[in-house]
């Protein structure tokens, strides 16, 4: 088991190096084709892409119907001359089939304004709610400040009466 795991160990990161090997084998570092040569997992994964690689490249794409433009353009016209059947399935049409693609940026353009109206008015109540900020330093500052006043306004007074009432 130990041994298993020291050879697990030394193979991770290979499948990247077997794919360069496969595709370039003299490009491949000495020490990746020595490890292939030593390790059986990795030399059955190298053999393993080969046949795969032999297997696509005897493969033949078959030839494609000569008809199939023809036919498509009629299934298109048919679905463009047949009537939905609600609203949403003509809007659909329309904006599918139809030879209006004006819609479409019309469509984005709308879809941009409410992203960025809904972007705004999210943004608004964000800060509309959030609580404000009030630093009671400066309000005992200023109540302190009034009183500071009040006290002087109050000795002027007595300043005053006091006059008024020696003459």
């Amino acid at each position: 088991m130990g041994i298993m795991k020291r050879l697990n160990s030394k193979c991770t990161g290979m499948e990247s190096k077997l794919a360069d090997m496969l595709l370039d084998p003299a490009s491949a570092p000495a020490k990746v084709q020595a490890h292939v040569a030593e390790c059986e997992s990795c030399r059955g994964q190298l053999d393993s892409l080969r046949a795969t690689m032999g297997v696509l490249d005897a493969w033949q794409a078959p030839e494609p119907n000569p008809y199939f433009l023809t036919r498509l353009a009629a299934r298109m016209h048919e679905e463009r001359e047949a009537a939905p059947a609600g609203w949403f399935a003509r809007l659909r049409a329309r904006i599918a089939y139809g030879p209006g693609l004006h819609a479409r940026p019309l469509a984005a353009m709308a879809l941009t304004v409410l992203l960025l109206l809904g972007g705004g008015t999210y943004l608004d109540v964000a800060v509309w709610n959030a609580p404000s900020q009030i630093d009671r330093d400066a309000a005992v500052v200023h109540d302190l400040q009034l009183l500071d006043n009040n006290a002087q306004v109050l000795d002027q007074m007595d300043a005053l009466s006091a006059d008024q009432n020696g003459d």
